[in-house]
């Protein structure tokens, strides 16, 4: 009876079964290792953000690279802003999606040293691509600034090309090394987000505090792909009940089919026979002499 199952196309129905299996499982499998890497990310954040500000030069300095444990970390510094060696970023977006750019301010430590300061995104309202925008000012003075402390952006982090021969004063990446050897000055690892002071009138934009990623998301489709890759063996074995149940009924259908049509065979030759006895009863009858 389950001898169709070595056709052909059932073995190509139970090929492929066997591979979706362990395929949804490894799915399901991947999907639970984001969910504990954004969980994490998570984590880490709410901890980077709630912590105490810091002095940034405890956790930088020159040629550091900020590791993901001090990303976000809130951070203060002392110092003057150099708005004369200002630059921007190119094509950046603010919260409503808005292409602009983000402000770049050198800012002068009492040491001497120079820490990058990201003021916050301002629109493209320049008439051409190549003119500086309008850069409103900040705080004139010595000031503290308060920020979140951000790694170096690179290409290959990023995806962001690192484009040569820009307008001057505009760059496509906030990077510390590139600063450096523009300003020929030794310039701290990474960079801070802007969060305090605020600017006057709103401009430029603070930078948003980074949200939480969606990991109970990747939890779901975790499950998701468990639970399709137990459907799957139910569902070779319904089909195969339901291929099972109509080659018997196909079966069943035929004996009865078999079985009608020799009775009318039967029947046939019954009435054929009787036709026939009938047939000889009256030629017998017509041959026989009329009594004396």
């Amino acid at each position: 009876m389950y001898r169709f199952l070595l056709s052909r196309q059932w073995v190509i129905i139970t090929l492929v079964a066997l591979l979706l299996i362990p395929t949804m499982i490894r799915l399901g499998i991947w999907q639970m290792h984001r969910y504990d890497e954004r969980t994490a990310r998570n984590q880490l954040v709410s901890d980077a953000l709630t912590a105490d500000p810091v002095p940034v030069e405890k956790l930088t300095s020159p040629g550091h690279t900020v590791g993901t444990g001090q990303r976000y970390r809130s951070v203060t510094a002392v110092g003057r802003f150099d708005t004369e060696r200002e630059v921007v970023v190119r094509r950046r977006v603010n919260g409503d999606e808005e292409v602009g750019f983000l402000v770049l301010t050198p800012f002068l430590l009492t040491d001497g040293r120079v820490l990058l300061v990201n003021r916050g995104w301002i629109p493209a309202d320049a008439p051409t691509q190549t003119t500086f925008p309008k850069v409103p000012a900040p705080p004139a003075g010595q000031v503290t600034v308060t920020g979140r402390l951000m790694p170096d952006e690179t290409t290959a982090a990023s995806g962001i090309k690192n484009l040569q021969g820009l307008p001057d004063r505009q760059v496509m990446l906030i990077n510390s090394e590139q600063e450096a050897r523009r300003l020929g000055e030794p310039v701290l690892g990474g960079y801070i987000a802007q969060t305090a002071p605020e600017p006057k009138n709103g401009s430029p934009e603070l930078v948003g505090r980074p949200g939480n990623e969606d990991a109970a998301l990747n939890y779901a489709y975790a499950i998701q792909w468990w639970l399709f890759s137990a459907g799957v063996p139910i569902g070779w074995v319904v089909l195969v009940r339901r291929e099972t149940r109509d080659r018997r009924e196909a079966v069943a259908s035929e004996k009865t089919t078999e079985t009608a049509k020799t009775a009318e065979t039967a029947e046939a030759a019954e009435a054929a026979e009787t036709a026939e006895a009938a047939e000889t009863a009256d030629t017998t009858d017509t041959d026989e002499p009329a009594a004396v």
